[in-house]
């Protein structure tokens, strides 16, 4: 554990306890944890990982786009379902893409897991999409993900950034409770 990695975890749970409130300065903060964690990842030979940080930035300003183009005039995010034919074609893309990373992994470098990273690098970019987008069920897709990541991690023996994973499946289950309950009430009105 590292003091890189110590100051990653804290700007990270403030990313998504921001996130989790429908907060825009969420994306600002995503930013910085991104950026701290693609260098601690290449350290540790997750280059799938690394290449979805440097992605993951440009998905924090596609994102606050998104939130600021979808704010009610009182300034609240307004979140959505996801309807199902998107979600399957977008489950799709994702596997391809990840086999296809993978591909390129084993090719072109010595990555420590590569199919597994290169699958969890595919499907967090889906994950991150749907919630760019406001759709309430990017958060259950996020609390699949950080399941395996708490494991990757611990495996890699980046002990603290798995604790922080599992403290993001705690994170994610409250997200999606407290944005669907927000959908529910919108819905009535």
């Amino acid at each position: 554990m590292s003091n890189l990695e110590i100051i990653a975890v804290m700007v990270s749970l403030l990313g998504v306890a921001l996130t989790v409130q429908r907060h825009l300065w969420c994306w600002y903060v995503n930013m910085l944890a991104v950026v701290l964690y693609a260098v601690i990842f290449y350290q540790y030979k997750l280059y799938g990982e690394t290449v979805l940080q440097i992605l993951f930035f440009g998905m924090q300003g596609y994102g606050l786009w998104q939130w600021k183009m979808g704010q009610q005039q009182d300034h609240t995010i307004v979140v959505k379902r996801l309807p199902r034919q998107q979600a399957i074609q977008h489950l799709m893309v994702g596997a391809v893409t990840g086999y296809a990373f993978g591909l390129f992994l084993h090719s072109f470098t010595d990555a420590a897991v590569l199919w597994l990273d290169a699958q969890l690098t595919a499907f967090s970019l889906v994950a991150s999409l749907w919630a760019a987008r406001r759709y309430i069920e990017s958060w259950w897709m996020w609390v699949v993900l950080d399941i395996v990541y708490v494991g990757l991690f611990y495996d890699r023996g980046l002990n603290l950034t798995a604790f922080l994973y599992f403290i993001f499946i705690m994170m994610a289950i409250f997200g999606a409770w407290k944005w669907q309950g927000i959908w529910a009430k919108n819905k009535m009105v």
